[in-house]
């Protein structure tokens, strides 16, 4: 498939079929993953800038080991080191960094639209590692692609996506791509870690969590995010985790085989179990290997596009 896409700012970007391209890139780049040396010179001579505002571990070192593994030179910037402490604007900073010639910049920020900002200014490929509540489009691409190399095709799947929908960039890109896919979508959370505009998602919403995971293939825990939360949200994390942590009885009641998942980091024994965190159907693991080679698939297409979108 010819890559015309500039940027890859959230997952409504993409059609079913450059999803599943991506899915078959990243399933080439696999194979990479079992060898001694794992490395190919594909991006040689190449440069991708890491600019991460927000702190961040699986996903800034995944596209770091992405990009080295391709032979693109890779160049990290936190909000710590750079002139953002000393008020300089996002635009200003931008633009600083485009007089450097990167090839990409993988951007997280803790502003909705900060990617699309960038994306708008800049001529090289920018690629969203998540701004503010908005989008967090690779996390969604490597969840789905996980379930993918375990299922095959999605459609008829049904997933729920549990815990903290409210801020959750993640909830809202995984309930585009997996609908895109053809899974169904189940969300259940407090009512007061729903977003008010869960009502217009295509999702189905359960505030019980016995009854949502009732048939289910899959179960998407996601982290109470503490610091973007006020207070009073939550009574405390003994209730929340006795009424909405995933726990043994919750699986039984899914459907035989149900599959595990969660973005991390993980809050043991408040989102999930310890026992389920660790069993033979938590896919956790695997979402950190996927997360390798959809990034490499990603910055791959991006990096070596040629076209007008």
């Amino acid at each position: 498939m010819k890559w015309l896409h500039k940027d890859l700012l959230d997952v409504s970007q993409l059609s079913r079929s450059e999803v599943m391209a991506i899915f078959e890139t990243a399933g080439r780049f696999q194979e990479l993953q079992e060898r001694p040396v794992k490395k190919v010179p594909t991006l040689k001579g190449r440069s991708v800038i890491l600019f991460f505002a927000e702190p961040s571990t699986r996903t800034k070192t995944s596209f770091d080991v992405a990009g080295k593994r391709l032979s693109a030179d890779t160049f990290s910037l936190a909000k710590s080191s750079s002139s953002l402490t000393k008020g300089e604007s996002l635009k200003d900073t931008a633009l600083t960094l485009q007089a450097m010639a990167p090839d990409a910049i993988v951007i997280r920020h803790w502003c909705s639209g900060a990617a699309r900002f960038l994306a708008d200014r800049l001529e090289c490929s920018v690629i969203n590692a998540g701004d503010g509540r908005h989008a967090h489009p690779t996390q969604a691409l490597l969840d789905a692609f996980t379930l993918h190399q375990e299922w095959g095709d999605l459609a008829g799947k049904t997933v729920l996506i549990l815990g903290d929908i409210a801020h959750s960039r993640v909830a809202r890109s995984n309930v585009i791509l997996l609908n895109k896919l053809g899974a169904r979508v189940r969300i259940c959370g407090p009512r007061t870690l729903l977003p008010p505009a869960v009502r217009t998602w295509n999702a189905k919403i359960f505030s019980n969590l016995d009854e949502a995971v009732k048939g289910v293939d899959a179960v998407m825990c996601l982290r109470l995010q503490l610091e973007r939360q006020k207070q009073g949200l939550l009574p405390d994390l003994r209730e929340y985790a006795r009424t909405f942590g995933l726990a043994r009885r919750h699986v039984d009641l899914a459907n035989q085989d149900v599959r595990i998942l969660h973005p991390g980091p993980l809050n043991r024994g408040v989102e999930i179990s310890s026992e389920l965190a660790d069993c033979a159907d938590s896919l956790i693991l695997d979402q950190v290997s996927s997360g390798v080679v959809v990034r490499m698939a990603l910055l791959f297409l991006y990096m070596t596009r040629k076209g007008e979108e």
